[in-house]
């Protein structure tokens, strides 16, 4: 089993969080208004109104699922789904786990899978499943899953692995792209949390998940054509004219993993996200909490984790999940 520690679990979940909330002043914002005004440290106000160092929906439901798999038997067993249904519930209408007791930015299939989960329909069944139902709600909360038993195994099991990961990916996506994203996303995390550097992390994830892949392992539509980018072992050739930031599933995990490879510290990683524009929330808490796993809580600069908003709390929820 390899190892997790409290020390990664506080890094990958204070990452993910600071990414988050470097973007959300800036959520929307074009490219070009990046370039112009590229954002260099935290800033208040902007898109949502909000103080500097507030989060999102992205980390809110991050921390749902980890305090899941924070419950007793939560990171070896199959998860309870119902659980973190109620959590998600709670969080739309409740303004559970929050910056600042207000619920802000829910993209659309994640409020229509919470509706289906208030009224009732079982959870792997709540997330909406059409082509056109592949945003990054489920990517940008998914990171939590690699501390769990079936991830965290010696020798992986890529069929136990993927079951897993489509059952909590589904609770809000329903489609089988959306599980390939964060299947490829947590596949680099393992990678991460055994100690590797990122370019290793994501050469391994390419030589375990193009064999799996050809070999039609993926149940139903077969998926990876659209991740050809990802999959090719080449991401970071890429230039950044051909990188997209969009809330599309795809162009998110592309825009993660770009950066992470061609920085090596935590603030470039996020920075560079951030500065993609458009989804920008998004894209920094996707690379943020890998760029945490990465560089470390050592590695998150000092004064953009002072302002983080329920810092404490966040820290608390790392040790249990690492504990569970």
């Amino acid at each position: 089993m390899l190892q997790a520690t409290t020390e990664q679990a506080r890094a990958a979940l204070l990452g993910l969080a600071v990414g988050d909330a470097l973007g959300v002043p800036v959520e929307f914002a074009p490219r070009a208004a990046r370039q112009q005004d590229p954002v260099t440290s935290m800033r208040a106000y902007g898109t949502h109104h909000q103080p500097a160092g507030t989060w999102s929906d992205d980390s809110s439901l991050t921390f749902c699922l980890a305090e899941t798999l924070a419950r007793p038997g939560g990171r070896s067993g199959a998860p309870d789904l119902a659980d973190f249904a109620r959590r998600s519930i709670n969080w739309l209408y409740q303004s559970y786990w929050t910056a600042h007791g207000e619920t802000f930015d829910v993209g659309n299939a994640t409020r229509t899978a919470i509706d289906r989960l208030q009224r009732g329909i079982v959870p792997t069944k709540a997330g909406p499943s059409s082509e056109f139902d592949n945003g990054n709600g489920a990517l940008m909360r998914i990171l939590p899953l690699v501390f769990h038993d079936i991830w965290r195994a010696e020798t992986l099991n890529l069929s136990a692995a993927w079951s897993l990961t489509e059952n909590v990916a589904s609770v809000t996506h329903g489609h089988p792209r959306s599980t390939l994203g964060c299947f490829l996303y947590l596949l680099v995390a393992r990678g991460l949390l055994a100690g590797m550097a990122s370019d290793k992390a994501y050469a391994q994830m390419c030589e375990l998940v193009n064999p799996w892949l050809a070999n039609g392992s993926i149940p139903a539509v077969v998926e990876d054509k659209y991740y050809q980018k990802v999959l090719s072992g080449n991401l970071s050739n890429l230039d950044k004219r051909q990188v997209s930031s969009s809330g599309y599933v795809v162009h998110t995990l592309e825009a993660a993993l770009w950066c992470l490879l061609k920085h090596d510290t935590y603030a470039a990683t996020v920075l560079t996200a951030v500065n993609l524009g458009d989804d920008t929330d998004t894209t920094g808490a996707v690379a943020g909490g890998l760029a945490g796993l990465v560089y470390g809580e050592a590695g998150i600069p000092a004064e953009w984790l002072a302002v983080l908003a329920r810092r404490a709390d966040i820290e608390d929820l790392a040790g249990r999940l690492a504990g569970a």
